[in-house]
This record gives C-alpha cells, structure tokens and sequence, in this order.
C-alpha cells in the first residue's frame, strides 16, 4: 500500500482538487528558452531561480498541486548532455527541492507531484504523441525503473506519470509502481474520444489499474479538451473505486515541425471546460500546455463558486 501524503489527505475533501497549469508555458512567458530536449528540465541547471518564479505564479493563482520540473528529466537525458547518473540524479531531485520551496516561500499547503513523462519524452521526437516507439518493454522498463526508484524516495507527495500514449508503457508502469512507497496517478495522452495515442482503448489502458495499490487517481493529459468529457465516461465504464482527472491542454494546436502552437483559449473558457469535467466525473482538474495561471485562477473561481451552491 502507498504512504498517506499530502495530495492523499487533499483528496478527501468533498471538493475538486486542483492542479497547477503548463510549468513550461509559465516559463516561457517568464522569457526563459527552453527549445530544447531538455525542456523545462533545463533549467534546472541554468537557471532554478525562474522554475520557483513559475511555480509561485501558480500558487498564487489557486494551484492545490505543483507539478515538478522534472516531466522531460532522465539519466539519457542529461547524459546527453555529459551528465554523470549522479549528476543527473542531483538535477532530478533538485526539482522537488524548489517546488518545495515555492510552496514553503508561499505558505501554501499544495501537494508536491513529481512529473515523470513517457519513453518518448526523452526522444524529444514528438513520439510521447503517437507511442509507436519500436522498442523492447524492456528497454522500457530500463528507462523507468530508475527514475521511479529516484523520485519514490525524493519526498515528493505524489508520482504523476503523465502523458502516458503507450499500452505497451502503461503496462510497464504498471509492474514498477507496485514496488513504490508514494502513492501515483497515471494520465494518458488521447487522440480521439476513445483512443490513446498508440491507438489503443483508453477503456483497456485504464483497466490496467483496477485495483492498484498505490494508483490512486487514473485520467487524460495533452489532449484536447473537446474529447475530454466522453474519455471521463470511458474511465466511469472501466474502473471502480478510483479518483479521475483531467488536466489537458488549452485546445491549441500544435504543429511539431515548427514547433509553434496556433488559436486561442481564452481562461474562462478553460473554466466552463473544467466545470464540464467535474459534471463528468473527474476529481481533480487542472491545466497542460498553453495553460497558464489566468486559466488556473479562473478555474479556482469556477470551483469556489461550485462549492457555494
């Protein structure tokens, strides 16, 4: 069984719990550069002081949650960079050091989720939007295990795999977690109202879980908010007994050769889509790309005034 945490004891109020928004979307508002492979984890090393910046932006705007600079982080990936796994190691739990310390700086009492992303992440190929990856499960499990191991241990209240496109993955996430001590919740990236990204059913992917003991919330990330009501009724269909969420992106578009995202979402739009979400069946709602603290803010008003009817 996981340990009682933070983000567990949050979860027992009747009320939704909220999550922060994009970290990276935050931080290139901040006018960080973060274009390249490591993503927010870069700064990690060139400039910590802009991640905590971020994450107070959040808290300030009602986040419950704080999600770690950590989503693009791993030993390949700082490896890549000349990084020794020690060193690596440090990067990765420095992310937890300055959410905590954002939340200390803020004297807030939000949970602290430590971001772990897919396989695909650390290709920095767009692939963590498809999941055909092509390799071994173990190869797969090789890739986790360690940073599940690290991160299990860092004093974080929560594991959040995210962005989860693979079965394949998701049944490899679903061995290691069972040796983890600090409760989790796995969200998959969908391509329709059905589907994750490899193709499979979000229905079979989320079965996976049932009856996990330290999965404590399953749900969608990065997907467009158009399809996240009827991937709820999907989750309703296939497990019992489980907290869900929801925290995609703004509904942008983004196109991956050019890197660049267009439309617009305004944050009360993003309110009224939250508010679909929690009607649904979803738990714990939040944000993903393009989702920055106006749209966090004005979610928490949508909560606030759920809780006052």
């Amino acid at each position: 069984m996981h340990r009682n945490t933070t983000f567990t004891r949050l979860l027992e109020r009747n009320r939704p719990l909220l999550l922060d928004g994009g970290l990276a979307t935050q931080l290139e508002a901040q006018g960080c550069d973060i274009s390249n492979d490591l993503w927010s984890a870069s700064l990690l090393q060139s400039n910590p002081e802009a991640i905590v910046t971020a994450h107070r932006a959040y808290l300030d705007a009602g986040a419950e949650c704080l999600a770690t600079a950590s989503y693009q982080a791993s030993r390949q990936g700082f490896g890549k960079h000349g990084m020794s796994c020690d060193e690596a190691d440090a990067m990765m739990l420095l992310s937890v050091a300055l959410a905590k310390r954002a939340r200390r700086e803020a004297k807030s009492g939000a949970a602290i989720a430590a971001s772990l992303g897919p396989y695909g992440a650390m290709l920095h190929d767009g692939s963590e939007y498809v999941g055909n990856y092509g390799v071994s499960s173990d190869t797969l499990r090789e890739f986790h295990e360690a940073r599940l191991k690290l991160f299990d241990d860092a004093g974080a209240d929560v594991l959040a795999l995210e962005t989860i496109p693979s079965l394949q993955e998701a049944e490899v996430i679903r061995d290691l977690l069972r040796d983890c001590q600090t409760p989790s919740w796995v969200s998959f990236s969908c391509r329709d109202s059905a589907h994750i990204s490899d193709g499979a059913l979000l229905s079979d992917a989320a079965r996976l879980f049932a009856a996990h003991p330290t999965v404590v919330a399953v749900g969608i990330n990065c997907t467009s908010p158009q399809h996240v009501p009827a991937l709820l009724a999907e989750l309703g269909k296939s497990l019992v007994d489980m907290q869900f969420l929801a925290y995609p992106n703004s509904g942008e578009v983004y196109d991956i050769r050019s890197r660049s995202w267009s439309g617009t979402v305004t944050p009360g739009d993003c309110a009224a889509a939250a508010r679909s979400w929690i009607a649904a069946g979803a738990t714990i709602v939040g944000g993903c790309c393009r989702m920055g603290p106006r749209h966090i803010e004005a979610m928490a008003a949508m909560i606030s005034g759920l809780q006052q009817q």
